[in-house]
Parts: C-alpha cells; sequence; structure tokens
C-alpha cells in the first residue's frame, strides 16, 4: 500500500465523516465540493475534510482507493457513500437522514426537512 494509501485509510478509520474535496469546508474550489460541503455544513454535521488539490498523491489515491473517478467522496464509518449526485439523491429521498441515524452520525433534522422543502 502506497504512502497515500495508507494515509487514506487512516483518514477515513479515524473520523466518522470525511469528505474528500477540492479546497476546504469553508472554501471549497469547485461547485460539487461546495454543495456536499454545504449539505454537511448546513445538517450540522461534524466532518474532516482532506483538499485534494494540497497533493496529488492523495487526489490520485483516493480515485484508485474507491474505485471512483470523480471528488468530491463522502466517507461514513470508513464506508464510501458517493459523489456530488449521489449525496444530493440521499438527502433529497431522506436517505443520508437514515444513514445518518443508523450509523450514530448527529445532525440537524430540522435542516435536513429544510433542504428537502427547498427542493420539493
Amino acid at each position: 500500500m502506497s504512502d497515500a494509501q495508507t494515509q487514506i485509510k487512516d483518514t477515513v478509520t479515524a473520523n466518522d465523516v470525511v469528505l474528500f474535496m477540492k479546497g476546504t469546508k469553508s472554501m471549497p474550489q469547485c461547485g460539487f465540493s461546495s454543495r456536499v460541503a454545504g449539505v454537511l455544513n448546513f445538517m450540522g454535521v461534524e466532518f474532516a475534510d482532506v483538499n485534494v488539490l494540497a497533493d496529488d498523491a492523495i487526489r490520485q489515491g483516493i480515485k484508485d482507493f474507491s474505485d471512483w473517478p470523480t471528488i468530491p467522496q463522502l466517507y461514513v464509518k470508513g464506508e464510501f457513500v458517493g459523489g456530488c449526485d449521489i449525496i444530493t439523491e440521499m438527502t433529497l429521498s431522506g436517505e443520508l437522514d437514515t444513514m445518518f441515524d443508523d450509523k450514530g452520525i448527529a445532525y440537524d433534522k430540522g435542516a435536513a426537512d429544510k433542504i428537502r422543502e427547498a427542493n420539493g
């Protein structure tokens, strides 16, 4: 396992929720990363952000790690959940709430409902 793969595995294992993204949660550098970080921030989810633009080895390594070609990538309790489209769909369908409930991740249910109301 490469250093990048080891670093990714350690990050995913050490944090309940991790978003590999372009930029940071406070300053996203692409629209897709911004959308996923925005959903998590709005829902009050505590998450670690990993800026793939800061390290080319991590940027490629996360794609190899998940066998998923795009960024952002969300991990919850060590499990790859998906990218922007999947997280958007899961948020609007309520699946993301269910997954957070099942895995014991704290979030603001009212905020999740507001997202659905605004996009319904």
